[in-house]
């Protein structure tokens, strides 16, 4: 498989690929791809790394896994692509994102507005087999999405987490809240913002107000 990876991210993150838990990652997602239909399209794979150059890295939002049904993943955690019917979770987003900001829920739940201005839309699986959610867990790329936030952590310094739920806050207990910016609330599907902790979180808001304070140009959301 060949890597398609914006060169400064290549850079950033070469000594992972050449591990071998990484080239075995690969090999697997070469068969699976060959084998069966799976999420998001293989150009698709590395899609978060390829929306900004890593000297413009503003916020990381970390996802689970892929959405397995067809026409979805884009390879962007939340993010659907123009035309398909918002999932759950990305409706509750985008209903938080109206009640904080007042921003419209906007026509298409494709976020590659947000990641072209320097928000990292990070799952921490970034493939699926069609139909099979968490298929392709336990294959390393946890291991690789590990590594990937714990560089960012230890190599920058004021970048905003958006920890969405236990799993992502878990797999955030690494990040320096001294050097960083950490905001957690409950994840935004129905089964846990129904019950509180979502709704409300001012997330949007409260990240902008941080990049304002800190000389960047905020998040049009």
């Amino acid at each position: 498989m060949h890597l398609n990876i914006e060169s400064s991210w290549q850079k950033y993150l070469s000594e992972e690929f050449t591990k071998p838990y990484f080239v075995e990652l690969l090999s697997f997602i070469d068969n699976e791809y060959s084998a069966q239909v799976c999420y998001p399209p293989k150009s698709l794979i590395f899609n978060a790394f390829n929306q900004f150059p890593l000297g413009d890295l503003k916020v990381v939002i970390i996802g689970q896994d892929p959405y397995h049904g067809p026409g979805q993943a884009n390879g962007l955690c939340f993010s659907v692509n123009d035309g398909v019917k918002f999932p759950p979770s990305l409706a509750n987003i985008f209903k938080e994102l109206k009640s904080d900001l007042g921003i419209d829920i906007p026509f298409s739940g494709n976020l590659e507005r947000w990641a072209k201005q320097g928000v990292l839309l990070l799952n921490a699986t970034l493939s699926v087999e069609a139909g099979k959610a968490a298929s392709h867990q336990k294959k390393g790329w946890e291991t690789f999405t590990d590594a990937v936030i714990k560089k960012i952590n230890d190599s920058q310094s004021g970048v905003v987490f958006l920890l969405w739920g236990s799993y992502a806050q878990k797999k955030g207990e690494i990040i320096d809240s001294n050097k960083h910016f950490v905001l957690k609330a409950k994840h935004p599907s129905p089964l846990s913002a129904n019950f509180g902790g979502w709704f409300g979180n001012k997330h949007f808001s409260q990240t902008n107000t941080y990049l304002i304070t800190n000389g960047k140009t905020p998040i049009s959301w």
